[in-house]
């Protein structure tokens, strides 16, 4: 029987169980699942924080991370400025980045979600007004979330993956996991 791991990945965490990068050690999957033989399906960026799914079956695997299967995955996005319609509307079109146009996306203004504080907190600025989208795309480029909101003008100041497909964070917090049946 196949196993998956739903994985609260924290920010500065990478989606890797070895650090191979530099000479001081960072944190990796590793330090927070010690199930033997699972493997991410996907990546996140260390700077990225949330939902990382692990597995033990390659095509189960593939079928999480590989976008010609075109399974959805959301995010909040706290982003820097306040999105006018136009810009949610460019991303809900798609939106032209240096490798091309991208897939059309889910795009809504969000209230705050209740999350975790993050650590180190996200720099505050009184001056500039900062507001939270959904962003849910069906492809994953590198680093597409943050190019796509920079794109339409709207930096991000902090990322969070909340679902993939039908799989959701469910109230685990940063470095809890579970493991579910499938």
């Amino acid at each position: 029987m196949s196993r998956l791991i739903l994985f609260n990945k924290p920010y500065g965490v990478l989606s890797q169980f070895t650090d191979r990068g530099t000479e001081t050690a960072r944190a990796t999957l590793s330090d927070y699942v010690t199930v033997p033989g699972v493997y991410p399906a996907g990546r996140l960026d260390r700077d990225s924080e949330g939902l990382l799914l692990l597995t033990d079956d390659g095509r189960l695997q593939a079928r999480i991370a590989d976008p010609k299967f075109k399974l959805p995955k959301s995010y909040w996005v706290q982003v820097e400025g306040e999105p006018t319609q136009d810009a949610l509307q460019a991303l809900r079109r798609g939106v032209r980045l240096n490798d091309g146009l991208t897939r059309p996306a889910g795009a809504e203004l969000i209230p705050i979600p209740h999350l975790w504080p993050r650590d180190p907190p996200v720099r505050f600025r009184k001056s500039v007004p900062d507001s939270w989208i959904e962003l849910t795309i069906r492809e994953g480029r590198n680093r597409q979330v943050r190019r796509m909101t920079a794109a339409v003008g709207l930096p991000t100041l902090r990322l969070v993956r909340a679902r993939i497909g039908d799989w959701t964070l469910g109230g685990l917090q940063p470095g809890e996991w579970r493991e579910i049946a499938v």
